[in-house]
């Protein structure tokens, strides 16, 4: 069978909507969580997104486990916290899904780099990614954390063969950008509603 390091995450994230069309809470945090092996791939340069990503998907998942029935469907995890005006709180799990999704935002726009543009290196499509997701959202400090990590981004042409594994790789990078997009946009849209989406990094 043909694989690439993105094969779990595609598998996964065809089973994170309902037939009624809902964001479903537990496919939804596997799919996620299957971003991880691809960002290890990166190694010492996305150690921050990696622990950004990894720690929102915890604290999601323990509110999750809290109570099953409860918070099947993703929007029903933060909705309590909107209704007692928590949500802004730094470890509520509105502003954990609100950071998780601007960190997947964010490798969707990378991954888009690297196939638009050939002929960039993996240090450019992370910085050019990075200006037109997170950027706006962080402070200084992990403005200038996050500058000193991309020079640490790897080879390029050397981690495109660590990631193609038996498959295709390309492909795989278009479909995980179709796939993941209009899921974000759709939280982001969520997120909006309730007054989330301008929060920033303190």
């Amino acid at each position: 069978m043909e694989v690439t390091v993105f094969s779990p995450a595609l598998e996964g994230i065809q089973h994170v909507k309902s037939d009624a069309g809902e964001i479903l809470t537990k496919p939804f945090l596997e799919a996620c969580k299957h971003i991880l092996p691809v960002i290890d791939k990166f190694g010492a340069s996305m150690a921050l997104v990696k622990t950004d990503i990894g720690g929102n998907i915890s604290r999601l998942e323990s509110k999750y486990a809290s109570n099953p029935p409860a918070f099947n469907y993703l929007y029903n995890l933060v909705k309590p916290e909107i209704e007692i005006k928590t949500a802004k709180g730094s470890s509520s799990c509105t502003n954990g899904l609100l950071w998780l999704t601007r960190a997947i935002d964010f490798l969707v726009e990378l991954f888009r780099n690297l196939l638009e543009h050939q002929d960039w290196t993996m240090s450019r499509a992370c910085t050019e990614a990075y200006g037109k997701t997170l950027k706006k959202w962080h402070g200084w400090l992990a403005s200038s954390s996050f500058s000193v990590a991309m020079k640490l981004a790897p080879d390029r042409k050397k981690f495109m063969e660590v990631i193609s594994g038996t498959g295709n790789v390309e492909a795989d990078i278009e479909k995980f950008c179709t796939s993941f997009s209009p899921l974000l946009q759709e939280i982001h849209k969520f997120l909006a509603s309730v007054g989330m989406d301008d929060l920033k990094a303190s």
